[in-house]
C-alpha cells in the first residue's frame, strides 16, 4: 500500500480536520455562485464537498494522483457538479477556471512553484491552505517532537523542518515567485478533539501519511516507545479526552 492511498483511511488520519478547514478557508475566498473550479490534489474530496455545499459553484473538478483517492472521492460525492480525474499537480488540465484551489497538498508537489505557475495560467483566483507543521498542527507536533526525544538520529523525518515554508511568509514567497503580485495570507485554526489516548493513536496505525509511514518503518519495540512517549506529552484530560488545535495557513491571489 501506498502512503497516499486508501481514501476511509485518510479520513480517519487528517481528512475529518481538513473539511473543518475547508468551510473557513471558502468563506474566506468568498467567491460569487456559478463559478467553473479545480481542486488540485483533492484527495478525498473534503474541500470539493465543501465547495459544493458553500460555494454554489457551476461546476467543481477535482483531480489527484492517487487512483484509492480519487476513487473514494466518486463514491461518497454524490453531485452531478463534480468530476474527477487521476492526474498530477505537473500535467494540470487546460482551464479556464474562476478558481483554482489546493488543500493540504502544495507541500506534497515537487516543483511548487512551477505548480503555481501553471495554475495561474489556468485559473483567475488562486489559493492554498496547507498545515502549520512546525507549529500549529498539534497532533502531529506532539508525535514529532516525541520523536526527536526517542529516536534524535530521524529528526529529518520531521514535517516542521521538511516543510519550513508552510508559514504565511513562505506562502508568499512561493506565490510571489509564481508571479502573483498581491497576495493575501490568513490562519485557519479549527479545533481536533478526541475521545482517549486510543482515538488519537489509532489513526496513526494506517500508514497513511507521513508520520503514520515513519511509524509503520519503526521496529515495534521502538513503536511501543515511540507512542508511550506521545502519550506523556499529550494534554490528557481528566476523563481521557484530548483537546488539540490545528492550524492552516491560507493564501490567496488573482492573476
Amino acid at each position: 500500500m501506498s502512503e497516499w492511498s486508501t481514501g476511509d483511511i485518510y479520513e480517519s488520519y487528517v481528512g475529518r480536520w481538513s473539511r473543518l478547514v475547508a468551510a473557513e478557508f471558502l468563506g474566506w475566498l468568498d467567491q460569487p455562485a456559478g463559478l467553473r473550479w479545480l481542486d488540485v490534489g483533492c484527495g478525498t474530496g473534503a474541500l470539493t464537498s465543501t465547495i459544493l455545499r458553500t460555494a454554489d459553484p457551476a461546476s467543481v473538478h477535482g483531480v489527484d494522483p492517487s487512483e484509492g483517492f480519487i476513487g473514494y472521492a466518486r463514491q461518497t460525492v454524490d453531485d452531478q457538479r463534480a468530476s474527477f480525474e487521476v492526474r498530477s499537480a505537473a500535467e494540470l488540465p487546460d482551464g479556464p477556471y474562476d478558481a483554482v484551489v489546493a488543500g493540504l497538498v502544495l507541500n506534497f508537489i515537487p516543483e511548487r512553484v512551477e505548480a503555481l505557475r501553471r495554475m495561474r495560467e489556468i485559473g483567475s483566483t488562486v489559493a492554498v491552505y496547507v498545515w502549520d507543521y512546525a507549529d500549529g498542527m498539534q497532533l502531529m507536533k506532539h508525535f514529532w517532537d516525541a520523536m526527536i526525544d526517542v529516536r534524535p538520529r530521524d529528526r529529518d523525518h520531521d514535517e516542521g523542518l521538511r516543510f519550513p515554508f508552510c508559514t504565511a511568509e513562505g506562502l508568499d514567497d512561493l506565490f510571489t515567485q509564481a508571479g502573483f503580485t498581491t497576495v493575501g495570507t490568513r490562519e485557519i485554526v479549527v479545533p481536533t478533539e478526541f475521545a482517549s489516548f486510543d482515538d488519537y493513536w489509532q489513526p496513526f496505525l494506517g500508514g497513511q501519511g507521513v508520520a503514520p509511514a515513519y511509524l509503520r518503518s519503526l521496529p515495534e519495540t521502538d513503536q511501543d516507545k515511540l507512542r508511550e512517549a506521545v502519550r506523556a506529552r499529550l494534554p490528557i484530560e481528566a476523563d481521557g479526552s484530548i483537546r488539540l488545535t490545528a492550524r492552516a495557513w491560507a493564501a490567496k491571489a488573482v492573476s
